[in-house]
């Protein structure tokens, strides 16, 4: 899983496609986990949850713009 600090869209123009997917998987699962622990009163860090929505959001925004620009290129 990512480290519990917020990732900077250069970080993750860095990655590459395959690491980007990667890392959706992983924060899907990260964000379904929080939510339970929401939903059952567990939750430790509140703005955890936040900070995950905004870097899925930001991951597909960039695979977004990787697809477009692959495909003014083709």
């Amino acid at each position: 899983m990512m480290a519990a600090n917020i990732t900077s869209i250069e970080d993750l123009r860095a990655k590459t496609d395959d690491q980007l997917s990667a890392d959706l998987t992983d924060l899907k699962r990260e964000q379904f986990n929080l939510r339970f622990q929401a939903a059952t009163n567990q939750l430790e860090n509140p703005a955890r949850i936040r900070e995950v929505r905004r870097t899925i959001a930001k991951i597909k925004t960039l695979q977004t713009e990787r697809a477009k620009s692959a495909g003014e290129k083709a």
